[in-house]
């Protein structure tokens, strides 16, 4: 059965709660000791969970030892179910202040979890790392793209955002999301043409609408806009959004006008 847009909007604001009660209060991803899970040689990749293939796993170790080469971030992966190294992959991989260990397990209801080192949050903030946990990570996201794209896809944003010298939020713009800054714009709009409609004699009752500025400013600007330019370059969302406010004011601002000449041809 197909999901809905309205069930999976609702999926992944669930999601995001979810994650960041997660962050907030779950304990360390590597809990335990037991050092005979780990492998014999080195390698940036441990996938005891088998969540990605051979080939994709020889490319991943390649690329993260590539990277930390050239940027000097180390970035490792740990998946695992029911069997954990646990703390023993601190040691393993001399995790320090400038490392990123994600850790996929399932059993947590979210996929992914990050641990990362302190030199890490002035370039990505701690909302990166929920954001990041809770668009790739979630049960809808995992189920409807992998488990292996969670990670991989995850990865690709952080590697993106140091390359770049940090980020403040995890940069493209998925579909749910962009619908939502859309209904914030036109609900924007929306209020702003109901408090400019005529009154007063006034044609455009410009006082009520700088009155109400606060409110309609929020929507379009900070819930409709902010999201889409901080996400991505592409200009498309952005001008759909501007069209929607506008459609919005106009619908809002001339609904008095259209049912007044509607009573007049009537009578």
């Amino acid at each position: 059965m197909q999901i809905r847009f309205p069930q999976r909007l609702l999926i992944s604001v669930t999601a995001f709660i979810l994650a960041l009660s997660v962050w907030a209060f779950a304990p360390a991803a590597y809990a335990y000791e037991n050092p005979d899970l780990l492998p014999d040689t080195q390698t940036a990749v441990i996938d005891l969970a088998k969540s990605l293939t051979d080939n994709q796993e020889a490319t991943l170790d390649k690329d993260l030892e590539q990277f930390e080469a050239e940027t000097g971030w180390k970035l490792r992966v740990l998946t695992q179910y029911d069997r954990t190294p646990g703390r023993a992959v601190k040691k393993f991989w001399n995790l320090d202040n400038k490392s990123v260990l994600l850790v996929a397990d399932p059993r947590g209801g979210n996929l992914l979890n990050f641990n990362v080192g302190d030199e890490l949050y002035p370039l990505l903030p701690r909302t990166f790392w929920i954001e990041l946990q809770t668009r790739f990570g979630n049960q809808f996201f995992v189920r409807e793209e992998g488990e292996d794209q969670a990670i991989l896809q995850s990865l690709e944003s952080v590697k993106t955002c140091l390359r770049q010298g940090g980020c403040r939020v995890v940069p493209g713009l998925p579909r749910e999301q962009w619908i939502l800054t859309l209904i914030t714009s036109v609900l924007g709009g929306i209020i702003c043409g109901f408090a400019a409609q005529p009154r007063d004699g006034k044609v455009f009752a410009w006082q009520w609408a700088l009155i109400f500025s606060p409110l309609w400013g929020i929507l379009f600007i900070a819930f409709g806009i902010g999201p889409v330019i901080t996400r991505t370059s592409e200009w498309l969302p952005l001008f759909r959004n501007i069209i929607g406010f506008v459609l919005g004011a106009l619908v809002a601002y001339l609904t008095p006008m259209l049912k007044q000449s509607s009573a007049n041809s009537e009578t």
